[in-house]
Parts: structure tokens; C-alpha cells; sequence
């Protein structure tokens, strides 16, 4: 575009931005953010963004409304600032599990995020791994959306032999754990589960599949209070598997998570930076890898003009 490029932060996830930021060897944009004792937030702008390429970064972890509502402001603040193009960074899409219509009188609240970011001045969104891609038609500004698979792949791969099969978590996740497979030339096995009620436990009813005398790797796009994956690891060990490990992209680990992590009989536990992973959400058997190298060349390239469907070719 010609125009120079800025990236700023929110307070959701600055270690991940710093990180961008080193890549693309551009500094992090100065802002100033302060909450009123009214709970109210307060975004200015620190230097100049007129005619600016400006990329936001802000994931949403916990507390996903305040960082949100952070975002929106930030967004609205280097609009009103005339910034020339706003991309609203966000590699944890905020209410990405509120997707569907699946009870009477709800909210599809991944679309009204998506309605809320384009209200409030983003030009383009940059996300990764949907927990839907339907997500991403809720947009009606540009919306790249990147997978983590090469990142997670690359790293399994290198640890690979004959014993190994991809597991996908449940049925709706077929086409997307079929990838991995794919890409790490594996068999793929399936987790027959069912989610009765909003408490994030599933029942594992069946294992659709051959995994007895097998290493399984269950690969997922989020974990958020590790009571399925926990499940699914213990069934999958009593359906013959030698060891179990999981690739998950997104580390919500809400509630309990990290203790019945902790006690499980994973083996390892692979996640990524797309949300923060502070040292008491880490474990002993947890493998954190970073995402700031896809991100930063994707900024890269939506800057440039460039095409952001070639890095997964």
C-alpha cells in the first residue's frame, strides 16, 4: 500500500505482539489505556497513525467482555485518528463457540463480534483456526483466517514412526483433524461424543477407528476446561492405545483445567501462544509453540498486497 506500517496491542496478549513486532522489526505502537474506577476504559493513541497500515492485536482471553470492549476502542480511537486501514488481529475470535442458532431465542454471538469489530472501524480481521468456518462468513469485511496446522505438524513429525494414529475429538472436527493426518501421512480415528448441556462436558460413546497397540495424537482446535480431553485420553488408553498426546491450537484452560491436566494420563500436551499462557496454567507435560512467525508474515503480507492463502500450499 505504501503506507507505513504500526501494530499496537491490547492488554489481552502485549508478549505475543512484542514478538510480531521483533519479526517484522517494527516497534509496538504507543497507547495509553486506563480503567475508570466506574469500570469504564479509557484508549489513547500515543503518536501519530494518519494514512497508517495499523494492525491490532488483541486475542480474547480472559476477560474476554473488558478485552473486547478494549479492542472496540482501540479500534474506534486509531479510526478517529485517520488511520488509511485498520486490521483487527485476533487469533482466539471472541465467542467463537456461540456459532450456531442450536436453541430457541439465543444469540449467534460469533456474528455480532463480527458485526461489532466492522461498527467500530476495522477494515479486515486476522484470525486462526475457527471453532467454526462458517465463523468467517459472519464477516462482512475481508477476513483471513490461518491454521496452526504446519506448527503443530512440524512438530510431531518430528517424532513420527509406524505406531502413530491423529485422533479427531468429535465428529464435527473430522474434515479439519484430517488435515494433520493428511499432512503427517497417519491414519485418523474418531471420538463418537455428546455435549448435553453448557457445562463443557462430553460423554464418549465410541471410537471409530483402529487404535489399539497405537501412539494417538488428538488434535483440536481449543481446550478450554480439559474435561473432554482428559475423558477421551483414559478412553482411548482402555481401547488399547499405548500413550496419548494432544495438539491443541487454543489454551483457554478455564476452571479446573490445569489440575485435571495435571493428573491425566496424557503424555504430552501441545498448545500455542494464540492466547497467553502464564507460568500457573503451565505444565510439566505442556509444549508451548509460538505463533508469531505465521502471524507476522501474514501482517506481512496483507501489508504488501500480498496473497495470505500461499503460506498453506
Amino acid at each position: 500500500m505504501g503506507d507505513k506500517l504500526k501494530v499496537f496491542s491490547g492488554s489481552a496478549h502485549v508478549d505475543l505482539a512484542l514478538e510480531i513486532c521483533g519479526l517484522l522489526e517494527v516497534d509496538l505502537g504507543e497507547l495509553a489505556i486506563h480503567k475508570f474506577a466506574n469500570d469504564n476504559i479509557k484508549v489513547k493513541i500515543e503518536e501519530n497513525v494518519r494514512n497508517a497500515d495499523v494492525f491490532v492485536i488483541q486475542p480474547s482471553a480472559v476477560p474476554v467482555n473488558e478485552g473486547f470492549m478494549e479492542l472496540l476502542i482501540i479500534i474506534d480511537a486509531i479510526k478517529h485518528a485517520s488511520a488509511n486501514r485498520i486490521t483487527a488481529v485476533v487469533p482466539y475470535f471472541p465467542y467463537a463457540r456461540s456459532d450456531k442458532k442450536d436453541e430457541p431465542r439465543i444469540s449467534i454471538t460469533a456474528r455480532l463480534c463480527a458485526d461489532l469489530l466492522e461498527t467500530a472501524g476495522a477494515d479486515r480481521i486476522l484470525t486462526m483456526d475457527l471453532h467454526s468456518p462458517q465463523i468467517q462468513g459472519f464477516c462482512r469485511i475481508p477476513a483471513d483466517q490461518l491454521i496452526a496446522l504446519p506448527i503443530l505438524c512440524d512438530y510431531f513429525g518430528k517424532k513420527l514412526d509406524d505406531d502413530y494414529v491423529v485422533i479427531s475429538a468429535d465428529a464435527g472436527g473430522v474434515k479439519m483433524t484430517a488435515g494433520y493426518a493428511k499432512r503427517l501421512n497417519l491414519p485418523l480415528a474418531i471420538i463418537d461424543k455428546r455435549r448435553y448441556s453448557d457445562d463443557d462436558q462430553a460423554a464418549v460413546l465410541h471410537i471409530v477407528g483402529e487404535v489399539e497397540g497405537k501412539k494417538a495424537i488428538i488434535f483440536d482446535d481449543e481446550i478450554s476446561t480439559g474435561g473432554t480431553l482428559v475423558e477421551a485420553a483414559s478412553e482411548l488408553l482402555e481401547f488399547g492405545a499405548t500413550e496419548v498426546s494432544a495438539g491443541i491450537v487454543h489454551p483457554v484452560l478455564v476452571g479446573k483445567a490445569v489440575e485435571k491436566l495435571s493428573n491425566s494420563k496424557l503424555t504430552e500436551l501441545v498448545v500455542t501462544n494464540s492466547l497467553p499462557v502464564p507460568p500457573e496454567k503451565q505444565l510439566k507435560k505442556m509444549t508451548v509453540l509460538s505463533v508469531a512467525p505465521l502471524f507476522s508474515e501474514a501482517i506481512r503480507r496483507i501489508h504488501n498486497g500480498e496473497s495470505v492463502s500461499a503460506l498453506f500450499r
